[in-house]
């Protein structure tokens, strides 16, 4: 299990983030912080193995704070959770020690398995990331329709099992899809094929964790 703390300034939001992971019994959320500056204290009281973190906070934000978590704390893995999108903005938060950048407008369910991914390093794009020009870069690598799909959703770190769900096939048909789209792509892995994603813009953008029900 993992243990969780999260840290966001927007009542709402933070009600919603907890939602989505106190669904999935392998999170605990064990603190909660509207105030970046807080978030030492409660890290001492708390002792979690994860802090997500706003990036936009009042007073220190959260480059700042991920700073401080990282130098006080550097086995903590910190993930951040914020609604911009820049490239300057999340490569800094990687510089800064971030193992996870994760939109705030991916899809609910999704964040636990994006968490996930980002703490186990099998992916670190910014779930539910997407850029213009994503189109012509798939055509250009000559993927199907099918293959651009299924792409998307390892890009969002969701698993064989949770894709073929999701798009009503066989696990065994996400597994073709996947060994055709690596060939193509002439990469060998998920953590790669997300990588290419995440590169191109080729994440859906959906959902809002304001509207976690």
């Amino acid at each position: 299990m993992l243990n969780v703390l999260i840290v966001d300034d927007h009542p709402v939001v933070l009600e919603g983030l907890k939602r989505s992971l106190e669904s999935d019994p392998e999170f605990r959320v064990v603190g909660e912080a509207r105030d970046g500056a807080k978030v030492i204290p409660m890290i001492r009281d708390t002792d979690p193995d994860v802090v997500l973190l706003d990036m936009r906070m009042p007073g220190l934000n959260g480059l700042g704070c991920l700073t401080r978590i990282k130098a006080s704390y550097p086995e903590i893995k910190v993930v951040m959770c914020s609604v911009e999108a820049e490239p300057e903005q999340i490569q800094a938060a990687f510089e800064s020690g971030a193992v996870g950048y994760i939109l705030k407008t991916v899809e609910p369910r999704d964040l636990p398995g994006a968490v996930r991914q980002a703490v186990s390093a099998t992916t670190y794009q910014p779930a539910g990331f997407r850029a213009p020009g994503e189109v012509p870069a798939a055509r250009a690598a000559g993927l199907t329709e099918r293959e651009v799909e299924i792409l998307r959703l390892v890009a969002q770190g969701l698993s064989n099992k949770v894709i073929a769900r999701q798009l009503w096939v066989t696990e065994q048909t996400v597994k073709f899809h996947l060994s055709n789209l690596y060939r193509k792509l002439d990469i060998t892995n998920r953590t790669e094929a997300a990588r290419w994603a995440f590169t191109r813009g080729l994440n859906e953008n959906v959902g809002d964790l304001s509207n976690v029900g």
